[in-house]
Formats: structure tokens, C-alpha cells, sequence
């Protein structure tokens, strides 16, 4: 996958009583890595901008564990670009050695801060999503 990694490192406490990293760590960093990259390179203004990204919808698949003290590397690429909506596709691997621990989606809604109804995406982000993300044919 080409495009934009994160990495993610992990904390003692992300560690549940089976001894690998937490489920819902695998979303933090997803979440992160998304809206770090929208905030950097999208030039999204999450604090005062008329458009906000909102998620709908969300999933990950596990297939290896992780644990404190890895470093997650975190890929972003997108599988649908539409006119209001981003679905985010991503990919957790160990950064060490690059095994694939998990995959996921994130559905992102743009919408209008004050109405919070669906807008087109603004055009600066649109365009850099386009010219630095890989985008699913």
C-alpha cells in the first residue's frame, strides 16, 4: 500500500490481561493517522473550518497480535473517493518487521459545521487526496 504512514507507538497500558494490544487501540491509531494526515496534508481546519469530516461508519480485522513495546506503522489509502465522503482504507503492521496485524475502514462524511449536513469536500482537500493518496480504481 503507497501513500501515507503514521507511525504509532504503543504504551504499557494499551496491553490487555491477555498480553496484546487492545482492540480499540487498533481504532485510535487509525483515527490518528487519518485525521493527522487531513489536519498536515489536507489542509482540513478541524478547530474552525466551515466543513467538517464526521465518521459513519468504521470496521478492523485482527490478524496477528501486537504488543507493548512495538511501534505500529500505520498505512492510509483510499478505497472510495465520492463527492461528500472518504472511505479511508488502512493497514496496521508491526513496524519492526512489517507484519500485517490489522486492516480496516473508516467512512467519513464531510458536512457543514453549523447545519451538519453533507457538502462537498472542500477542493484543496479533494485535490490532495488525489495527488497523494493512492485511490482505489
Amino acid at each position: 500500500m503507497s501513500g501515507y504512514r503514521r507511525s504509532f507507538p504503543t504504551r504499557w497500558n494499551d496491553n490487555d490481561v491477555y498480553g496484546h494490544v487492545n482492540n480499540a487501540v487498533y481504532y485510535e491509531a487509525m483515527d490518528t493517522t487519518i485525521n493527522s494526515w487531513l489536519i498536515a496534508e489536507g489542509g482540513l481546519d478541524i478547530g474552525g473550518g466551515e466543513v467538517i469530516g464526521l465518521c459513519v461508519a468504521s470496521n478492523c480485522s485482527y490478524s496477528a497480535s501486537g504488543s507493548f513495546p512495538d511501534s505500529l506503522a500505520v498505512d492510509l489509502s483510499v478505497g472510495r473517493l465520492g463527492t461528500t465522503s472518504i472511505t479511508w482504507r488502512l493497514r496496521i503492521a508491526r513496524e519492526s518487521d512489517d507484519e500485517q496485524l490489522a486492516s480496516g475502514e473508516f467512512v467519513h462524511v464531510f458536512v457543514d459545521r453549523a447545519t451538519r449536513r453533507p457538502t462537498p469536500m472542500p477542493h484543496a482537500l479533494r485535490t490532495a487526496v488525489e495527488t497523494q493518496l493512492e485511490v482505489a480504481a
